[in-house]
């Protein structure tokens, strides 16, 4: 049986642990990395959460990532390539009792999987009541395994990234 999702509360040190990877990554990645944000639940303040910090490394050449994969496993990275989503390339940290830490996701410069990761953050950092239904919603499913708890909160995140996208082109007029 596979085992259900494991959230907990907040935690300040999330930011510590996004942070001590920055520089990993930016001496792996070289020039190429252009910006390197914290994402997913991690970086959303007082929501329940996977204890896994979120990464996304947007890039001027995606294809330069391929390069600079040797570097990133000699880092202590997993590379999983596009790991089913086309035009990223991923890469999985683990601790030492192999816990998973660090989910780094690298996307071109401005690419839709990019900016939609940013302005779901973003939305949620600004609309705390959205934030907690999320929470909630997460708290609710949290029994089921892993596949089907993403399944199942797939349509309340793809509903609030097309409410951020829009969220994002207003505040950027």
């Amino acid at each position: 049986m596979t085992k259900s999702v494991h959230l907990v509360p907040h935690s300040t040190s999330w930011k510590a642990a996004f942070d001590e990877q920055v520089p990993v990554i930016r001496h792996a990645l070289g020039n190429n990395a252009v910006c390197i944000a914290h994402i997913g639940s991690t970086a959303i303040p007082g929501i329940l959460a996977k204890p896994i910090i979120d990464i996304l490394v947007e890039v001027a050449d995606i294809d330069a990532v391929d390069e600079a994969t040797p570097a990133m496993l000699e880092a202590g990275f997993e590379a999983k390539g596009e790991y089913g989503i086309p035009g990223r390339r991923y890469f999985r940290l683990t601790d030492g009792e192999g816990r998973r830490t660090h989910h780094v996701h690298v996307f071109e410069k401005g690419s839709h999987h990019a900016v939609r990761h940013v302005a779901f953050r973003d939305f949620m950092r600004a609309h705390p009541e959205m934030a907690q239904a999320y929470s909630d919603l997460k708290a609710n499913l949290a029994e089921m395994p892993g596949p089907a708890y993403q399944d199942a909160k797939s349509a309340f995140v793809e509903e609030i990234q097309v409410i951020a996208l829009k969220w994002v082109e207003v505040l950027e007029r």
